[in-house]
């Protein structure tokens, strides 16, 4: 769980840095990138307190993130590639947990599949609302929320077939990685409205 939530913040980082942002910028949009999502998912639940209340490494690694993105200038090309392939493994991250966070807290599938989706996409809209931003989740673009609830909907039907929930977790994220990358190459979009 936590590399999921060094990648999101090393991504809001990199969002604060498109926006010539100062470091301390910088830490709130890649904290609010990396803990939005879970953030309103607890609120939405009834869960007190959030999931990131009293988690010092939780700062430690967004403090983290943030440091190693403003010291890496050059590459920049290698360095987002890395980024998109590491967030399309914390979205299927991000999905599992956020999944069997509310289920532990009784809502049912359905809802839970949801929930997942909220942890796993809106920290990015958070951050984008915070810098101004139409969201990038909103927009028409390759599949991101639907890579997240297809992933999802497969998690829960696989922990119902009584799958491992770690074998459950890991096809999770495969899948999620997949349609991302497979909607990135090939320009794969839900039709406008």
């Amino acid at each position: 769980m936590y590399i999921g939530i060094f990648v999101f913040a090393a991504t809001g980082a990199l969002k604060a840095r498109t926006h010539q942002m100062d470091i301390f910028g910088g830490t709130v949009i890649a904290f609010a990138t990396a803990y939005g999502g879970g953030t309103i998912r607890d609120l939405l639940i009834g869960i007190r307190p959030v999931n990131w209340v009293n988690d010092y490494i939780a700062l430690a690694l967004v403090a983290g993130a943030v440091v190693i993105v403003a010291f890496f200038k050059t590459n920049k090309a290698r360095f987002r590639r890395t980024i998109f392939f590491t967030d399309a493994v914390g979205l299927g991250m991000f999905t599992a947990a956020g999944i069997e966070r509310s289920l532990l807290h009784g809502l049912n599938d359905g809802y839970a599949v949801l929930m997942g989706v909220i942890t796993s996409t809106f920290g990015g809209l958070v951050a984008d609302i915070l810098c101004g931003e139409v969201p990038d989740l909103l927009k028409r673009s390759e599949l991101y929320a639907t890579a997240s609830a297809i992933g999802g909907v497969i998690y829960i039907l696989l922990n119902g077939a009584g799958l491992d929930t770690n074998l459950s977790l890991f096809t999770c994220v495969c899948i999620v990685v997949g349609i991302r990358i497979f909607s990135k190459r090939k320009r794969v979009r839900l039709p406008e409205v």
